[in-house]
């Protein structure tokens, strides 16, 4: 009966499909937004419209977009920014590949001189990009990448810029610093206009108007560059060719510009902004079909036009072949367990070498042992290039299996192996342990190794790299993002303990961002120690992970390091954790929040969150909630917590800024 309504609902999707294709339409989907200037008097919903990221600001002054934001950095050196419309535009149509046609115009000016300071910099900054980039929260890097792109942008990170650049950078290919490029994907140009020969200086500090314009079906982009002072459309544009963008385009992109500084400053002010998209779709005419049909149809029309291909091909089966090939199929399954079975037996009976350990037929993604000289050939000879990080345990490397899988090698160091102990066997015992537990904000452990006195842990390769680079480093993560990746480790933690284990390494360099930008926990804390009490061990480490995630959240918060060195006279800001207690005991939480972010962030949110990370750093007698209370609190903001004290207690948990595990005060290890 299953077989029969398959067939039927097959049969009732194809004919809705063709009556679906007879009645439908190819339209235009035009998509407009305009921007006369960037001041809140004109823009009751300027905030909520223009997303700013890194360095940048709304100028009341100017009612202007500027990146940089030099009101917040007493030094604009080195700075990147970026202003996003808040909402993807739809710019590629995914069944024919049509890319949409879209027209902006947007004027700007690129002051070089900015104080006294700066005299030395007349020579002007890196200069600015209209962008179109696929996410909203990356910032580029600094100096000559004009704030486009950064370490974390794979070679196939789809981004397309017009830049205006005025710094001659030779390792880009400028021909001088005076130009306009179009870059598909890459800081490098692929096409690059002197706009000197046509009697313009972006770095005269006077206005200028740009006007950029694209075909979709025809596939050919205009630029056009306005005269300074002169709000006329040319005639003649700078740059008129044959362009495909389709590759360098998802279906929604985020439109805006970026800007950056590097020695030589300057401020990019974004005037006024329109833009109009056009993009192609297809519309289907009302018909008899039901809701619930319509929405069966629209999810399963690529099941339904494969399953018509093979219907067709099976119009006619051959019974007696049917039922023959299922006698073999049959036959051969019920000898492969018996082999099966057979094998695991002997395996069971007699101590297997390495070889046959690591040779042995296993499910794909089944952590398994690796040969040292397999991982060796993976990272090129543990060649320097392929170092993604160190610490006091040992030396991070990025490796390319032989099946072309990549991965991140932990290889733990002599001397770390020699100053813990010698119980090699408890160590590995403890990376298997971890190896088999599976959670969606876990790093996975691919394997290990033993061999030839090395011990090196497999993990997955995560391209996002760890937290550490994006809260610390030239980008900026939206609150958003952050509130997510808070969520996300203290999920990835609870769950650990819920199994009896610990992490026992927590900190930002041990977090990861998958490409869904999801933070999962990896590099765990492998302590090599003297088995102590189940229950110390439960106490200690359990306890250290929750102290060490209160940590987390005020650096996630804060966007700087637990320990920084900072500017003379703000010596009491250096240790973060000091800090935030003090803030909390004159009632200004709110300075502890990372100004970067600018004003698109929930400060209530995330004031209680700070507070949720401050619990977490109290006695572990004295209120320290577990991850399992932590969780509740951060996924029912309603619901209440606990009040913290008025002052900071005098004995919290033992604490030192400078080391990387709480766990190793302790001897604690993972409950086996």
């Amino acid at each position: 009966m299953a077989s029969i309504s398959y067939i039927l609902l097959l049969i009732f999707s194809f004919f809705n499909l063709v009556h679906s294709a007879s009645n439908a339409s190819s339209i235009n989907v035009t998509k407009h937004f305009s921007f006369h200037d960037f001041s809140f008097t004109n823009n009751s919903r300027l905030v909520h419209d223009v997303k700013l990221l890194g360095s940048a600001k709304f100028s009341d002054e100017k009612g202007s977009l500027q990146i940089p934001n030099e009101s917040e950095e007493t030094d604009i050196r080195h700075q990147a920014g970026r202003g996003l419309y808040s909402f993807p535009i739809r710019l590629l149509d995914p069944i024919t590949k049509t890319p949409a046609s879209f027209q902006t115009t947007f004027s700007f000016q690129l002051n070089n001189l900015t104080t006294a300071s700066d005299i030395s910099d007349y020579g002007g900054g890196s200069g600015l990009t209209f962008i179109i980039v696929p996410d909203e929260f990356t910032v580029g890097r600094p100096g000559p990448w004009l704030g486009m792109l950064n370490d974390a942008c794979e070679s196939d990170y789809k981004a397309v810029a017009i830049e205006f650049d005025t710094r001659e950078n030779p390792e880009f290919g400028d021909p001088n610093d005076n130009h306009v490029g179009i870059n598909l994907g890459s800081i490098v140009s692929t096409k690059i206009i002197n706009v000197s020969d046509i009697g313009v200086s972006l770095k005269d500090g006077f206005v200028h108007h740009a006007w950029i314009d694209y075909d979709g079906p025809q596939r050919r982009i205009d630029i056009r560059l306005g005269l300074a002072n002169q709000d006329v459309y040319p005639t003649k544009p700078i740059f008129s060719e044959f362009m495909d963008l389709s590759p360098y385009l998802n279906e929604y992109m985020f439109v805006g510009f970026s800007a950056a500084t590097g020695n030589h400053t300057q401020i990019h002010n974004i005037l006024s902004w329109n833009f109009t998209s056009t993009s192609q779709a297809f519309l289907r005419y009302p018909s008899s079909e039901t809701c619930q049909g319509k929405i069966m149809l629209e999810k399963t029309t690529t099941e339904t036009t494969a399953a018509k291909e093979n219907s067709k091909r099976n119009e006619t089966p051959r019974s007696f072949l049917i039922f023959m090939a299922s006698v073999v199929l049959a036959l051969v399954v019920l000898i492969g367990f018996y082999f099966i079975s057979k094998h695991r037996k002997r395996a069971a009976k007699s101590n297997t070498s390495i070889d046959e350990e690591i040779h042995r037929p296993r499910p794909p993604n089944k952590p398994r042992r690796f040969r040292f000289s397999e991982l060796s050939s993976s990272t090129r000879s543990f060649n320097e290039i392929e170092v993604l990080g160190s610490d006091n345990r040992g030396v991070f490397y990025r490796g390319k299996l032989a099946n072309g899988n990549q991965v991140a090698l932990k290889r733990f160091s002599a001397q770390f192996l020699s100053t813990h102990g010698s119980d090699k066997k408890r160590l590995l015992k403890e990376i298997k342990v971890i190896s088999h537990v599976r959670h969606p904000n876990l790093l996975p452990i691919r394997g290990w190794c033993q061999d030839n006195n090395e011990i090196v842990a497999v993990y997955d390769f995560v391209p996002n790299g760890s937290l550490d680079k994006w809260l610390f480093g030239a980008g900026v993560l939206p609150w958003t993002r952050r509130f997510k990746v808070i969520k996300d480790v203290a999920d990835g933690l609870s769950f650990l303990h819920t199994k009896q284990l610990a992490h026992k390494n927590l900190k930002c360099s041990s977090v990861f961002l998958d490409v869904s930008f999801r933070a999962v926990l990896g590099d765990f804390g492998f302590v090599l120690m003297g088995a102590e009490s189940k229950q110390f061990e439960s106490v200690v480490c359990n306890g250290a992970d929750v102290f060490e995630f209160g940590v987390i959240v005020l650096e996630v918060i804060g966007g700087r390091p637990r320990v920084e060195d900072t500017e003379e006279g703000k010596s009491e800001e250096r240790n973060l954790l000091d800090f935030a207690w003090n803030l909390h005991e004159i009632n200004d939480k709110g300075k502890l929040v990372d100004r970067r972010m600018g004003s698109l962030i929930n400060l209530e949110q995330a004031i209680r969150v700070m507070e949720i990370g401050l619990l977490c750093t109290l006695n572990e007698n004295k209120g320290r909630p577990t991850m399992e209370q932590v969780v509740e609190f951060l996924h029912n903001m309603e619901k209440p917590i606990p009040e913290l004290p008025k002052t900071r207690p005098v004995a919290l948990f033992p604490y030192n800024s400078a080391n990387t595990g709480l766990c190793n005060n302790y001897s604690c290890t993972l409950k086996l």
